[in-house]
Formats: structure tokens, C-alpha cells, sequence
């Protein structure tokens, strides 16, 4: 199907949600980017955020109705990583089961109309914007990350220096019996020796011939 490619993203999608999620403790969830200014979102709100946009998209763009509150009844951490997990596998089966023309259909979003193809792919750039604010969020905290599309420098650093990309967890059935029974994300390294950026070090050859003093 012309279209498996977008069902395959937000599979992947998904999961580095509940990854990024599962990264945080409880008393993280009322934490902002910068704590007397509400115009950051916490991460509670930006979970609560996650779960009722993605429910309004699918609900009023695409037609898919899981049939289910989009918050968890208990706003914890478990709670959410529960309902959001629940929610968009049941997304996840109706886009699997989308044919061609569904795709290709121009639906109402917001004030003009696009394919649902396009709106998916808008959807997955909201979601992995959201996922990088919250992923900034975990470093002002001192957390750990797990690999989101690549190495981390707790994984090792730049793929470069051979750093390994290592996720939390295989799959979203894995990560919430782990975080059930207390978390149990995958080991990470730690930083390695070389730091974690592409810019050469001012003592390295490479430093002049890249065009900088």
C-alpha cells in the first residue's frame, strides 16, 4: 500500500512518545521550563496536551473514534503512559486497515482542506515537536535520554564516534510492564569521551581546514 510508510512512522511515533514519557518521575510532571513562567507548558500539560490533540485530529480530521475519554482517569505518570498507549494502538489498527483512496480523500482541516495523507503527516511534526520541548525539559532536569532517532550523549555520543542507539524499550506492551514493575529502561553507557557535537575541537587539524579561526 502506497501509504504503509506513514502507518510504519507513527508506529515508530508513538513509541518515542511513550519513551520520552516514561523518562520523567512523578515529581517531574508539575515542572516548566522555567517555573515562575506559565507560558511553558509543564509536563503535565503538555501529556494532557499530546492526548487531546491527537484525539481531536483523529476524532474531527480522519474520522477515527477510539471510543474512549483521551485523559486517564488518575493524571500520573503510569496513568498516562496507560491511556496514550491504549489510544493509539487502536489509532495505529485503523490506519492499518486505511486503504489507498482513504489516504488520498481531501477532509476540513482547521479553515481549508488537505488529504488525510498530508494531515497524518502534519500530526506526526506536532507530535515530535511537543516530544522535543519535553525532551529539553528532561536535560534541565538532570534526566537521562534514551535514543530518539539516533545516539544520545547517554548513549555515547555522536553516531561519529560509534556512539549506539539505544531506546528505552522495543515496544510500548515492554515499556509499560516495565514502568509497572518500577521501570526497567534499557542500561545507557554514559557520555563518551569525545563531546557530543559535530563542530571540531579548536586543537583538532580539522579545526582550520572547517573554516574557523
Amino acid at each position: 500500500m502506497r501509504y504503509e510508510f506513514l502507518v510504519d512512522t507513527y508506529a515508530s511515533e508513538r513509541l518515542k512518545v511513550l519513551g520520552t514519557w516514561s523518562s520523567f518521575q512523578d515529581p517531574d510532571l508539575e515542572a516548566r521550563p522555567r517555573a515562575s513562567d506559565t507560558r511553558g507548558r509543564s509536563v503535565l500539560e503538555q501529556m494532557v496536551h499530546q492526548c487531546v490533540s491527537e484525539n481531536a485530529w483523529f476524532r474531527g480530521m480522519l474520522g477515527i473514534d477510539v471510543g474512549s475519554p483521551p485523559l486517564p482517569e488518575q493524571e500520573t505518570r503510569l496513568g498516562f503512559l496507560r491511556r496514550y498507549a491504549l489510544d493509539s494502538a487502536a489509532r495505529l489498527a485503523e490506519l492499518s486497515r486505511s486503504d489507498e483512496p482513504w489516504w488520498e480523500v481531501s477532509v476540513p482541516f482547521f479553515d481549508v482542506a488537505r488529504t488525510r495523507a498530508w494531515i497524518l503527516v502534519r500530526r506526526i511534526a506536532h507530535t515530535a515537536h511537543h516530544r522535543g520541548q519535553l525532551s529539553a525539559l528532561l536535560r534541565v532536569l538532570g534526566r537521562e535520554l534514551h535514543s530518539t532517532y539516533g545516539p544520545t550523549a547517554d548513549s555515547g555520543g555522536l553516531a561519529a564516534s560509534k556512539a549506539p542507539t539505544i531506546y528505552a524499550y522495543r515496544s510500548a506492551e515492554e515499556l509499560l510492564a516495565g514502568e509497572t514493575a518500577g521501570g526497567r529502561k534499557a542500561s545507557l553507557p554514559g557520555p563518551g569521551a569525545a563531546p557530543p557535537t559535530e563542530r571540531p575541537r579548536r586543537d583538532s587539524p580539522s579545526w582550520g581546514a572547517s573554516g574557523n579561526p
